[in-house]
């Protein structure tokens, strides 16, 4: 068993250990457990064990790999630094109900699907800027879809009949426990924002390193596509929103498409061509 899946499950399994520890108080009908100075040091511990599965399994053999779970795996483990540094400046804990079982099912998949391939021109310098500025596009964008969706949650369930407190769930006292709104929407447009200009970095540096290997600067392939249609989306979003105040579901669903048209970028053709069609 090579080392990156080793270090991929340890991850998983601190990541799933978390997790636990911050559901179980809510589904046994108690209050949500409060990040204190020890979790946040636990969680530090699990996203060093990621980054150490990340290290081992992109630079194997001192070549640069990639693969559809890997990809995953690095985007999550950047959003988790993200939220890990986010949370030293403003309480966002509730983002964490749904961010471990995010990062407990990517480290799982990197472990189960552990395929790679090299990556091409990997010496070049400009190539190794652009993948990492692309994965922390990647990241950045993930860590906001998963703020949309968790806001979509609570706006339903802020326009259902309100429940007695013997019957509500642990779903609805998670969700009851989180920042308003307003707050949220606050921290999900800025993740928007700093996503939206390392896509643009992106997509700056992948010309860069086009023209130099295939003297094209935007070559019509499938990544370059999705891409751009991912930045135009994510364009359109913080457009709409500062122009005419677009906000609430408007603005959760733009988020999701945009963050779709990321994951068909490379993680989904990847996907179909390594596992449904089993071609590397």
């Amino acid at each position: 068993m090579s080392a990156d899946i080793v270090f991929h499950s340890l991850a998983a399994l601190a990541y799933a250990i978390l997790g636990v520890a911050l559901w179980r108080p809510l589904i046994k009908n108690g209050p949500q457990a409060k990040t204190g100075h020890i979790q946040r040091v636990c969680l530090l511990g699990a996203i060093v064990l990621h980054a150490i599965a990340v290290e081992r399994a992109v630079l194997h053999g001192g070549h640069l790999h990639l693969g559809w779970a890997l990809a995953l795996s690095v985007a999550i483990w950047l959003g988790m630094i993200v939220f890990w540094l986010e949370s030293l400046a403003q309480r966002i804990d509730g983002l964490l109900l749904i961010l471990l079982p995010a990062a407990t099912l990517v480290t799982v998949l990197a472990a189960l699907f552990p395929h790679t391939h090299l990556i091409d021109h990997a010496n070049n310098e400009w190539l190794r800027t652009h993948l990492i500025i692309a994965f922390i596009a990647y990241g950045l964008i993930t860590i906001a879809a998963l703020q949309a969706m968790l806001m979509a949650m609570l706006d339903r369930y802020l326009h259902r009949p309100v429940e007695q407190a013997e019957h509500r769930s642990g779903i609805s006292r998670a969700l009851e426990s989180l920042p308003p709104l307003l707050v949220q929407e606050h921290i999900l447009f800025r993740l928007i924002w700093f996503g939206f200009i390392m896509l643009t970095l992106t997509i700056i540096t992948g010309s860069i390193v086009s023209l130099g290997i295939s003297h094209a600067v935007l070559p019509m392939d499938h990544k370059t596509i999705f891409t751009l249609l991912a930045w135009i989306t994510f364009g359109v979003l913080l457009l709409g929103r500062y122009a005419r105040g677009w906000r609430g579901r408007q603005a959760l669903r733009w988020t999701l498409v945009g963050f779709a048209f990321v994951m068909l970028a490379y993680t989904g053709s990847r996907f179909v061509l390594d596992v449904i069609l089993q071609r590397g």
